[in-house]
C-alpha cells in the first residue's frame, strides 16, 4: 500500500491505514536524530517553503528541522516582513513562490479552512501546520506516535483532552486520529471552553477532572488560549488551576500511572504545574522529538516514496 494523498489537510479525512502508515514510517525515522550526521538524501532536490502566518516555534523549527533531515533545499517565510502587510492577498503570494518552481508548502494560518483553500488553487503540495479552530494534523500525529511508544498499542487505551477544547486545533486532530485507531476518547474543561456537541465526534465529557484521574491511561493537557477568547471565559487562572490544572497533588491523590502528554506552549501554573511538568509522568520532551520524526514521515510520503522503502531511506547517508 501506498500514500495516495497529495496534500496533509487534517486528519478527519484519513483512513485508518493511511494513519498507520505515516506512524509505522515514522519509526525508523527517529534513529536518523540520534547519529552525528543527521541527513539523509531522500528528499534531495525538493523545495520546501514553510509559510507561517501565526507565531510558531515547535512547529515552524520541527518542520524545518526534518525537512533539512531529508536534504530538502528549505525557505522560511516571515509573514511580517513579506508582501502580505502589502495587501497581497494568500493565493498571490503561494503563486508567486510557485513560480520559482517549488514543491511544497506547509503552510500555519489563522482562518481555519486556508490550507484547503490553498491546495485548490496552486499545482504544489500542501501540508497543514495549524489553521485556525479546525485541525493540526502533524501534532496529532506525534501525540499518537508518543502514546503508542509508551503502551505499544493505542486501541482501547482511554485518552482525555483536558483544557481550552473550544479554541484547540490539536484538540480536533487527536479526537479524529485517536478515534480512528480504536481509543476511547474524553474530553474536560470549564463548560465555557468545551462545546457541547463535541459528544457528536464520539467522545465522552468529563465535568471534574477527579473523574479524569480515576479513568484515564492518557491526559494530553491543552493550554489556555488567551489570545483566542473574546471575553473572560474563565473566572481567573488561579481558579482553572485548583479545578483543572494537573497537580502532583491530584496526581498522588489518583494513585495510578497517568501518562501526561502537553503540546506546548505550556503555562506552567495554570494547566500544569511544574513538578509535572518535569516529572516522572510526562513525556514532553518526546513529544517533541517524535515530532521531527513525523514531520519527516508526511514530507517522505507526500514525496510519492513506498512506507516500505523507509528503513531503506533511513539507513543512508549524506
Amino acid at each position: 500500500m501506498q500514500f495516495t494523498r497529495k496534500h496533509l489537510l487534517g486528519l478527519e479525512e484519513l483512513t485508518t491505514e493511511e494513519i498507520q502508515m505515516i506512524l509505522d514510517t515514522a519509526v525508523p525515522f527517529k534513529e536518523i536524530s540520534e547519529r552525528q550526521i543527521k541527513k539523509v538524501p531522500v528528499l534531495r532536490g525538493k523545495t520546501i517553503v514553510n509559510l507561517f502566518f501565526e507565531p510558531s516555534t515547535r512547529t515552524r523549527t520541527s518542520f524545518e528541522f526534518a525537512e533539512k533531515r531529508l536534504s530538502a533545499d528549505t525557505i522560511n517565510i516571515s509573514v511580517a516582513q513579506s508582501s502580505v502587510v502589502k495587501g497581497e492577498t494568500l493565493v498571490d503570494t503561494a503563486r508567486n513562490l510557485e513560480a520559482m518552481r517549488i514543491d511544497m508548502v506547509v503552510i500555519r494560518h489563522s482562518a481555519s479552512g486556508a490550507p484547503a483553500f490553498l491546495s485548490q488553487r496552486i499545482d504544489s503540495q500542501v501540508i497543514n501546520a495549524g489553521d485556525g479552530w479546525h485541525e493540526h494534523p502533524t501534532q496529532g500525529l506525534l501525540d499518537m506516535l508518543t502514546i503508542r511508544d509508551r503502551f505499544g498499542k493505542l486501541e482501547g487505551l482511554k485518552v482525555v483532552i483536558v483544557g481550552d477544547i473550544m479554541h484547540s486545533r490539536v484538540a480536533r486532530s487527536n479526537i479524529w486520529g485517536l478515534k480512528k485507531m480504536g481509543a476511547k476518547v474524553g474530553v474536560c474543561g470549564p463548560p465555557t471552553l468545551v462545546p457541547r456537541q463535541i459528544t457528536a465526534l464520539g467522545v465522552k465529557i468529563y465535568p471534574r477532572i477527579e473523574d479524569v484521574l480515576a479513568e484515564a491511561d492518557v491526559i494530553n493537557v491543552l493550554r489556555i488560549q488567551l489570545e483566542r477568547m473574546q471575553s473572560n471565559m474563565i473566572p481567573s487562572l488561579q481558579e482553572y488551576n485548583n479545578l483543572y490544572g494537573i497537580t502532583s497533588r491530584k496526581l498522588e491523590k489518583a494513585g495510578r500511572d497517568i501518562l501526561i502528554l502537553h503540546p506546548g506552549p505550556m503555562n506552567r501554573g495554570v494547566e500544569i504545574d511544574s513538578d509535572v511538568a518535569d516529572g516522572k509522568h510526562q513525556v514532553i520532551l518526546k513529544q517533541v522529538t517524535n515530532g521531527v520524526a513525523i514531520r519527516m514521515a508526511v514530507l517522505f510520503l507526500l514525496a510519492g516514496e513506498k512506507p516500505a522503502s523507509a528503513v531503506e531511506a533511513a539507513s543512508q547517508h549524506e
